[in-house]
């Protein structure tokens, strides 16, 4: 039984990470000034900080049905299943759209849509473990259950730099966005679970990550401990436009979380999340790392 795995460009698996990586990837489609581009096919990471600080009128969409079936068919074709790992539900109903075209009975059976609230860097630690999973063997539903049971061992914590794209896409007010400015508060968010929820409201960026790593201290202590303990813990970084302070976050990390052995991985965050958060952004998240002892009979 062969499994193709299947996401979008959401998880950050850009089109040379997915021949690299033995998995396949859906673009996904924004709008800017009416025009439509498709992440990392025709539209690069620099193109879009370039029309984003021009000031562009940059909408997210989602993926077309048409597009989505003749990928599944294309794998079909290939392949004798599809593990499908689209963005959270929570933060898009592109996610509940291909639930539903997967009941149609020419995939019934053969296409496994995961919600498994997921995005950025710890959807794509779901990517590579599933795949990993169909390397060893697994079918599609043991592999999507399992994802599914294990989707929410993940924590996301985000600090943005300017209040602008926020403010611009209603998630504050216009009047606490000028106040969070003048104090310099650079508020954390958190996701879990597919939900963006606000965390704290430090003052600075050096205090934001403070609190991002307390966050972080928390989890791998208190609800990830049974998993660091089996050293099935990952740590990751995702950050907008600025690579270098990603890198020197990537360094404090490393000196805080000793008992992670592995490298942490860091990525941009995806073109649909950039768009509302804008440029300076930087985030850390942990996940469950998962394998065969985890897959759920």
């Amino acid at each position: 039984m062969s499994v193709a795995i299947l996401t979008d460009s959401n998880s950050g698996i850009t089109m040379a990470d997915a021949e690299k990586l033995g998995v396949h990837v859906i673009p996904m489609p924004l709008y800017i000034n009416d025009k439509l581009y498709f992440e990392d096919l025709t539209l690069s990471q620099e193109q879009f900080y370039e029309f984003l600080e021009a000031g562009a009128a940059v909408h997210t969409s989602m993926p077309a049905p048409g597009d989505v079936m003749d990928m599944w068919d294309k794998l079909l074709a290939e392949y004798d299943e599809i593990v499908h790992i689209p963005m959270s539900s929570g933060l898009s109903s592109a996610c509940e759209n291909e639930i539903i075209l997967a009941r149609d009975e020419k995939y019934e059976g053969r296409v496994f849509v995961v919600d498994n609230q997921r995005i950025s860097v710890t959807m794509k630690q779901s990517v590579i473990d599933a795949k990993a999973l169909a390397d060893k063997g697994f079918s599609g539903k043991e592999i999507a259950e399992t994802l599914y049971e294990t989707g929410l061992d993940a924590s996301i914590y985000i600090t943005v730099a300017t209040m602008e794209y926020l403010k611009k896409g209603g998630r504050v007010t216009a009047a606490a966005a000028g106040i969070a400015t003048i104090l310099n508060i650079k508020p954390v968010l958190q996701i879990q679970g597919g939900k963006l929820d606000q965390f704290t409201k430090p003052r600075g960026m050096k205090a934001a990550k403070k609190d991002m790593k307390a966050a972080i201290r928390m989890d791998l202590d208190g609800r990830f401990a049974k998993f660091l303990k089996e050293n099935k813990m990952g740590l990751y970084i995702a950050y907008t436009k600025d690579k270098e302070a990603a890198e020197a976050f990537a360094e404090e990390l490393k000196a805080e979380f000793p008992e992670i052995s592995g490298d942490i991985m860091i990525d941009p965050l995806s073109l649909s999340v950039s768009c509302h958060i804008g440029p300076g952004a930087l985030a850390v998240a942990a996940s469950r790392i998962i394998d065969e002892n985890d897959i759920v009979k």
